[in-house]
């Protein structure tokens, strides 16, 4: 079964230093129809305006990923990530731009902030929050960057349970690919049965077994043996394997 989701159809808030678009439930939109698929419970386009950002709040036993579009986002958080001298202590600088992609692990809990510091360009990104195996686990941050040739006509794995192929490594029963597909580019990958997997267009166009989406468009996608991606028209997608809930 595929189940198709417009981008116009999501969730909207605009407070002014923040336009974001939620394809589930969040904050003040809720619909109960849209709750998450699986274990996948957020998946929030954010653009951040120039000098802008969120302020310290906290998180428990969530697996948070964010993936930058454009601009860049500046992240601290009270692990010692992004703080003054936190690299040379052998913690990341926090700063995420395009192509990196960072997992924090609330886990038993954590404080943080994200900030776009530019003053004359906006930040684009996916928050992204997958539930946990475990939770009261310890907080923990990882972040790598997947160059564009990594994803090009391709479905390169960025997050997965063990950190295989060098994704990083999401304490949940999740995986996620990102590909990038243009002209006669094209993918293919095999479902797992009983898995849920669940296709973001994050930009550009792209059919998807045959169906035509557009940027903010998304899949899901039950019972499902194969996933096909191709005539793509400059189109960055992210593909989740979920354990259903």
């Amino acid at each position: 079964m595929i189940s198709l989701r417009k981008a116009q159809d999501r969730g909207h808030a605009e407070h002014g230093w923040l336009d974001s678009w939620h394809s589930f439930s969040f904050a003040d939109y809720y619909d109960p129809a849209h709750m998450g698929v699986g274990n996948l419970r957020v998946i929030n386009e954010d653009r951040v305006a120039p000098g802008s950002g969120f302020g310290t709040h906290g998180h428990r036993d969530m697996e948070i990923v964010s993936y930058v579009l454009d601009g860049a986002l500046a992240h601290q958080d009270s692990m010692g990530n992004g703080q003054a001298g936190g690299a040379e202590a052998g913690k990341s600088a926090g700063v995420i731009l395009p192509g990196d992609v960072q997992r924090m692990s609330a886990g038993s809990g954590v404080l943080h902030s994200e900030f776009n510091h530019a003053q004359d360009r906006e930040t684009h990104f996916l928050q992204i929050w997958i539930l946990p195996r475990h939770r009261g686990i310890e907080p923990g941050y990882e972040q790598k960057h997947f160059d564009a040739a990594a994803k090009r006509g391709r479905l390169r794995l960025i997050a997965s349970p063990d950190g295989a192929d060098g994704s990083l490594t999401v304490h949940a029963d999740a995986s996620i690919r990102a590909g990038l597909f243009d002209g006669d580019e094209a993918a293919e990958l095999a479902l797992p049965p009983g898995r849920l997997a669940y296709v973001h267009v994050a930009r550009g166009r792209v059919r998807v077994n045959g169906q035509a989406l557009a940027a903010g468009d998304a899949l899901t996608l039950s019972a499902e043996p194969l996933l096909r991606l191709d005539q793509g028209q400059n189109a960055e997608v992210l593909v989740f394997d979920l354990a259903p809930q």
